[in-house]
């Protein structure tokens, strides 16, 4: 008969950012452990607190599964010497499935006889092998960070303290750090007591007697509904982040939600400097009106009952006060010093020991952001503004406030740059530049912000790529990966008329200035080669087909918005969407590709042609050709298709009338020519042999 099994790790509190990833590695490692040891069930559920972490597995069979099957050996040729012994790779075989070698027999396979083993394996009972299996599970756990405690050895992410551990109603007999498992667990620190679980059926039950709500789902319920109905009560818009919401739920085991208040005083800095106060340092919830301006209140969970609620809050008030005076006085301070004065201290501030101090960057960044702004030839105010905006993008982070809360640097730039009254324009992009600060954020929203972004962005890129520094695997501990991919999502965003390797040249010209170690041509590929799988993460977002993204990005993608719709043209008439039986004109572009790699001139003598249906090509791609590439210039792919498309009963008729590999050279030279002219429009959209029908 099958029954429930339940292990509980009882622990000193848990950090919240450990809890999630912990249960489910237990999670895991016990769903694999039950396959790898045959033991059927119908289900896995998981439970966490800071003080526990816990397995409850729904009806776990009394026994192993049965198991026999064959098992492939070396072939015969090896199995065997020449007198018809055993070879010892073939006792080795035997040893290794636990069968006597007179038990092994050859079967064929491919015309190929191999030795082959029975294995079999008779099911033993699970609470036998239980006691090994979940000692494994828990000594095979690892975390960010572990502790060692007493004179044990073992390793963990904090001391194991209790340990229940139930097979229906039998304890399994484990012991971790001298804590030996029983059925006895720990409710609420302070609103509860130990509780005997007399099965793995009562534990969530058990535990909320004792003030424990184990159940993840059952607990961030309780919060949210709490909030919610506070919310309808007041009138407030709290602003609950999934983050926060998360850290919160492992902080507490029995949530009671309550409000405080601050002196609105305070509203005079910045909301933002008090919203990431109380968030980051307290974790409260900030409280906003229906316009989303801040109030003086605030919100948190405590963990334990509504007992005493008033002077709970009076205290967390308490404790508030106090840190919201250090920003206040971090705010007063950081005014007193001047723009210039904070720009001198980033002399003082290395970046990377081969690539300066901060003020070299900021250096780098306005040689850049001058030189793209250039490119783009934007109008002379704009101009200022962008070499302004670079000068000082960075001075805020010598600020004491972004020193307490790095995550307001470039939004205390901001606030501090339109204090020391320097222009909106410039001011905003102070903010804008750090944007996109990860997936799902937005593009800057000004021109200025834009640039200097771009420019910011791309000198860290082309600063690690020319000191080799470049991301491999899951290594990327400078976040160029998300560097490139904001650099995609600013020039697409802006539709910024500048192409990714004019954007390279511009990096590699200001660093070749400072002096490169690596050569820039390799740079400059790498570059090019690293940014071609963002560009690809973006097409595919976008819902393009893997195979037309490998036929685009074949013919390049420098310019990326032209990228994109050249990929969305070639899958509208893939699709048959835009063009019918768009496989025959594939089918002549390819045609025409193939024969043309063979040509070593693109000069073509209109004298030279013998057939008819040479000249009517001809003449239908020099009439195309004027047409096609405007649309490509006005970034109308579909259009530019449609030209090329055109051609497709021209070239279905040069083909059945053209010898193209003739005897006479200057004839077949003539005709390659002709054809490369062709291919070099039909590469300028795809490689259409690479799209798969």
């Amino acid at each position: 008969m099958a029954k429930d099994l339940l292990l509980e790790l009882g622990l000193e509190e848990v950090p919240a950012r450990f809890v999630r990833g912990a249960l489910n590695q237990l999670k895991e490692k016990t769903g694999k452990w039950l396959e790898e040891a045959r033991i059927a069930h119908e289900g896995i559920e998981a439970y966490a607190t800071p003080r526990r972490l816990t397995v409850l597995v729904r009806a776990a069979a009394e026994k192993q599964s049965d198991v026999s099957e064959e098992v492939k050996g070396p072939s015969r040729k090896i199995a065997q010497d020449e007198t018809g012994a055993w070879s010892k790779a073939a006792l080795g075989f035997a040893r290794s499935q636990g069968v006597e070698p007179d038990q092994l027999f050859f079967k064929e396979l491919g015309g190929v006889e191999y030795v082959y083993a029975n294995k079999s394996s008779i099911g033993i009972e699970t609470s036998v092998v239980l006691p090994a299996g979940l000692t494994d599970i828990i000594n095979g756990m690892v975390f960010p960070k572990n502790m060692r405690w007493g004179a044990y050895e073992m390793r963990f992410v904090r001391p194991v303290r209790w340990m229940v551990a139930l097979y229906g109603t039998e304890i399994i007999p484990i012991e971790i750090a001298d804590v030996a498992s029983g059925r006895t667990s720990r409710g609420h620190r302070f609103l509860g007591t130990d509780t005997d679980i007399d099965q793995p059926s009562a534990y969530l039950d058990k535990l909320r007697e004792q003030h424990v709500i184990a159940d993840l789902a059952e607990r961030e319920g309780l919060i949210v509904k709490q909030i919610e109905e506070l919310a309808a009560e007041k009138g407030w818009n709290i602003a609950v982040k999934e983050d926060l919401l998360e850290e919160v739920l492992f902080l507490v085991e029995y949530p009671s939600v309550l409000f405080g208040t601050f002196d609105p005083s305070f509203l005079n800095i910045p909301q933002e400097v008090l919203i990431t106060s109380m968030r980051e340092h307290q974790r409260y919830f900030p409280v906003l009106d229906k316009n989303g301006k801040l109030l003086p209140y605030f919100v948190t969970v405590r963990n334990g009952d509504r007992t005493s609620i008033e002077q709970v809050a009076k205290g967390n008030e308490k404790v508030l006060r106090a840190r919201l005076s250090d920003a206040k006085f971090f705010y007063s301070e950081d005014q007193k010093l001047a723009i210039a004065d904070a720009n001198a201290k980033l002399e003082n501030i290395v970046y990377h020991e081969e690539l300066g101090s901060l003020a070299d960057k900021v250096r780098r960044i306005r040689s850049l952001a001058d030189l793209i702004a250039g490119s783009l030839a934007v109008d002379e105010q704009s101009h200022r503004d962008i070499s302004r905006a670079a000068e000082i993008c960075k001075f805020d982070l010598v600020t004491q406030m972004v020193y307490e809360f790095p995550e307001l640097q470039g939004i205390m730039g901001e606030d501090y740059a339109r204090k020391a009254g320097e222009s909106e324009a410039v001011s905003r992009a102070l903010f804008e530049h750090y944007q996109p600060r990860f997936a799902g954020d937005r593009a800057p929203g000004s021109l200025v912000g834009a640039v200097v972004a771009l420019a910011d962005k791309m000198d860290t890129i082309a600063g690690c790529f020319s000191i080799g520094i470049i991301p491999t695997g899951s290594q990327d501990p400078y976040a160029l990966r998300r560097q490139a991919a904001g650099i995609v999502q600013i020039m697409l965003s802006h539709k910024l008329g500048l192409t990714l390797a004019g954007l390279f040249d511009l990096a590699l010209n200001v660093h070749e200035a400072r002096g490169m170690k690596r050569d820039r041509a390799e740079v400059r590929q790498d570059l090019m080669d690293f940014f071609s799988l963002r560009v690809k993460n973006v097409l595919g977002e976008q819902g393009i087909r893997y195979d037309i993204i490998d036929a685009v990005m074949a013919s390049g993608f420098a310019n990326l918005s032209l990228t994109i719709a050249r990929a969305s043209a070639v899958l509208a008439a893939v699709s048959g969407q835009s063009m019918p039986d768009f496989k025959a004109t594939t089918d002549a572009f390819n045609r025409v590709c193939n024969l043309a790699a063979k040509a070593e001139s693109r000069t073509v003598d209109p004298s030279l042609f013998t057939d008819e249906a040479e000249r009517t090509l001809f003449e239908s791609w020099r009439t195309t050709h004027t047409a096609y590439l405007e649309a490509l210039e006005a970034g109308d792919a579909a259009e530019a298709l449609a030209r090329l498309a055109g051609l497709k009963e021209p070239i279905n008729g040069y083909f059945d009338h053209v010898m193209v590999m003739v005897e006479d050279s200057t004839i077949k030279d003539n005709r390659l020519a002709a054809l490369a002219a062709l291919a070099d429009d039909i590469r300028q959209l795809a490689d259409f042999s690479k799209i798969v029908w």
